[in-house]
């Protein structure tokens, strides 16, 4: 995707997509969680590319073990803040940008604090904005030479 975005108007979307990127980087959601909730995004959106990368990134830098990846891709954790966090953007996504109080009130009962609520809506929009677009740009994890991850192949959604 970043390869994409450097041509023409493309650029302000990478300039966005980068400083937002960052900024998360810099939050307090840990690295490990934010492979978590970007695995369960993908997954939810389809995305090949996205969730080959994520699914990558999970094992090799968040050291996630492979029941932990799964569980991210269906936005489960075995840890329960966790869990409650990627729950929240779950609902947010399938909501599309709504959730009912009861889902508020069980993340909050969980440890999930107001900072880490807007910082799970900035990573879930992070994370819809490059599965969209790698989605639409149809990229492709299987000849793309560049590649460093193998294919994961989303689940059926019914």
């Amino acid at each position: 995707m970043a390869a994409t975005l450097r041509y023409g108007s493309l650029l302000r979307v990478a300039t966005c997509w980068l400083a937002l990127s960052k900024a998360l980087g810099d939050g307090i959601i840990p690295a490990p969680v934010r492979e978590r909730l970007s695995l369960a995004t993908a997954e939810s959106n389809g995305c090949e590319y996205c969730l080959s990368a994520h699914t990558f990134l999970a094992a090799k830098i968040a050291k996630l073990d492979t029941e932990e990846i799964e569980r991210a891709r269906h936005a489960d954790s075995s840890d329960p803040h966790t869990a409650a966090r990627l729950a929240l953007s779950d609902a947010i996504a399938r909501g599309h940008g709504t959730t009912d109080e009861i889902t508020l009130k069980s993340a909050r009962a969980a440890g999930v604090t107001d900072a880490e609520i807007a910082e799970v809506v900035g990573n879930l929009a992070l994370n819809i904005l490059t599965n969209y677009f790698n989605n639409l740009a149809d990229t492709d994890t299987d000849t793309d030479t560049d590649n460093e991850y193998p294919p994961v192949r989303p689940h059926a959604h019914s």
